[in-house]
């Protein structure tokens, strides 16, 4: 979950056919097989980042029927892993149904959700709307670039403070500390403590934690197996592989098994955990419609510009748009937390999609096996094409 800036910080339609008497006695030439997607380049990423110093990384993709996983190094094909900000899809996607039952409307003020939560140091909950909490235009300062935070949390303080229990408005409280980047609406920054408060606005309409609503409306339904809200759960479900991290900008900086922590730091900003295969259904279910109507899915993925020197680059509600060096256009997230650096994107149609995973947070270029599986090759200067897809991965900053 982090900032433009430097950090480190994304079912088939059953088929019927009806054949007719003309049809069976004069049968029609079958039409060509669609060519399968060749996953070479992806696999040569894969390995790029292993060669890199990346412990293990694994990767899903679909294309049409076509289904393909790589790993190399240390990894599983079905690992299960910490998501980081793809939490945050998941997060607004609950959000727009309950605005089309009519439970919110998304320009309702934050204040009347939350009173009082949201005041300190010029933030103000009654001139901040859901929508902009949604799209980072709120202003609204990011708890994990406080200073104290990220010592305690990302640094080397991570290894005492690792098993911490963090309450939402402790998490918006360090915020408040803060001044805002600028006036609601007056700007782009990513920001942690938006979705921490999309996660309490979800609490206080349907009386449960936002978790419960995310496994009841998606996760349950799109029988998403491997997919799961830890809450306060310091350990991993089965299998999955360890997680790395320096906890340090500096080279050369010890590597620390940081596999268990306690992942209500993050919260409805990026604590679920899923895998490769979970992950690209969840988002060619919603890209395709089924989780949203039609008003709702113009919500979605209406954008907003995030830097005028990245207009390949948008934000719409929780979810991203790309247009890669070869022209393709994804929607999806990237997401980070200690040790665990992923993507997951889709095409608009639903038909090609991506999640791919590292086990390590300080070295690899996510970013080029996005390019290479929708691309079919990773250019050398992946990062200059567009915005570092790491700089909307989450929690970690990436110094």
């Amino acid at each position: 979950m982090s900032a433009v800036r430097t950090t480190r910080t994304v079912l088939a339609a059953a088929l019927v056919a009806g054949l007719t008497a003309t049809a069976l006695a004069t049968p029609a030439l079958a039409a060509p097989a669609p060519a399968k997607t060749d996953h070479a380049a992806t696999q040569q990423a894969l390995q790029a980042a292993v060669d890199a110093g990346v412990p293990g990384v694994v990767a899903g993709a679909r294309d049409g029927h076509d289904r393909w996983t790589g790993t190399a190094g240390e990894r599983g094909g079905d690992d299960r892993f910490r998501v980081g900000s793809i939490t945050k899809t998941f997060a607004a996607t609950v959000l727009l149904q309950l605005q089309a039952e009519g439970r919110l409307d998304l320009d309702d003020r934050v204040e009347k959700h939350l009173p009082g939560v949201v005041r300190g140091n010029g933030h103000d909950g009654r001139k901040i709307t859901v929508r902009q909490l949604l799209n980072h235009t709120s202003g609204i300062y990011s708890y994990t670039e406080d200073p104290d935070f990220q010592e305690r949390v990302f640094g080397p303080g991570f290894l005492e403070h690792r098993y911490d229990t963090w309450s939402p408005r402790q998490l918006v409280g360090v915020a408040m500390a803060h001044q805002p980047e600028f006036d609601p609406g007056d700007g782009w920054k990513y920001s942690n403590t938006n979705y921490v408060l999309a996660g309490m606005v979800i609490e206080k309409i349907t009386g449960r934690p936002y978790g419960k609503a995310v496994e009841n409306r998606i996760i349950k339904p799109l029988k998403l197996r491997a997919t799961s809200v830890p809450g306060t759960r310091v350990t991993m479900p089965q299998p999955s592989s360890r997680a790395y991290s320096t906890l340090s900008p500096t080279p050369g900086a010890p590597v620390h098994d940081v596999t268990e922590l306690n992942p209500s730091l993050a919260l409805a900003a990026g604590e679920m955990i899923s895998d490769s295969d979970d992950l690209q259904t969840f988002y060619r279910a919603l890209l395709k419609g089924r989780l949203l109507p039609k008003a709702g899915m113009r919500e979605l993925t209406t954008t907003v510009a995030v830097d005028p020197g990245f207009p390949q680059f948008r934000y719409g509600l929780g979810i991203s748009w790309q247009k890669l060096s070869c022209g393709t256009e994804i929607w999806g997230h990237g997401g980070g937390i200690h040790g665990s650096v992923s993507e997951a994107y889709t095409t608009r149609d639903g038909r090609h999609s991506l999640a791919a995973n590292f086990n390590a947070d300080w070295t690899g270029d996510t970013q080029s096996v996005v390019e290479a599986e929708f691309c079919g090759t990773a250019p050398k200067d992946a990062e200059s094409k567009g915005l570092d897809a790491k700089a909307l991965t989450g929690l970690v900053p990436r110094n």
